[in-house]
């Protein structure tokens, strides 16, 4: 069990995430018709671990093949000149052409709406989408650009001296959706 797990209030558990991320796939084919000319496109790094689960299941409910890919907005942030550490770029793969296609943008949290401008950003770059929709496991609220999500696993209401982390075993020694109060960790 890692310290965030041990000291952070859960509010999703890895149950709690499978289903949301069940339902959030049926939503995407409820809302387009089927799998049909969309793609589903993780941002990196726990939007490309829940976005290869939404793709897995959509393939499972429809039998066919969806175009996955993963965008890096590293290099797009509005704050990359406010840091003086040489940014890490792990790269963007979308191995299919964008152009005319629904894209389905995945995060695993719904903040500011930042990130998800510069994915937008980064996706422009490789063509034109016929859509982009976007799916969050969490949406916290607290938006400084008019972005919402399309798809949401579960909204929490948040203060602003209040972290959502989400751990996926994918990369984290646990799973589930965290809430602290950081006024209390302040000592």
């Amino acid at each position: 069990m890692t310290d965030v797990a041990k000291e952070w209030k859960q509010v999703l558990a890895k149950d709690q995430i499978r289903r949301s991320v069940t339902r959030i796939s049926h939503e995407i084919l409820e809302r387009n018709g089927g799998a049909k000319n969309i793609a589903i496109v993780g941002i990196r790094t726990r939007g490309e671990h829940l976005a290869k689960r939404i793709h897995e299941k959509i393939i499972a409910i429809e039998s066919t093949e969806v175009p996955l890919g993963v965008v890096d907005i590293t290099l797009y942030r509005d704050d990359l000149s406010n840091s003086s550490d040489q940014p890490l770029v792990r790269g963007t793969d979308l191995p299919f052409n964008v152009d005319k296609r629904v894209i389905v943008l995945v995060d695993d949290v719904l903040y500011t709406g930042r990130t998800v401008r510069s994915a937008l950003d980064a996706i422009i770059d490789f063509g034109r989408p016929k859509a982009v929709q976007l799916a969050v496991l969490v949406d916290r609220g607290h938006r400084e650009l008019p972005i919402r999500a399309d798809y949401v696993g579960k909204s929490i209401p948040t203060a602003a001296h209040e972290m959502v982390q989400v751990l996926l075993t994918e990369c984290d020694e646990d799973e589930g959706v965290y809430l602290r109060d950081t006024r209390k960790v302040q000592s």
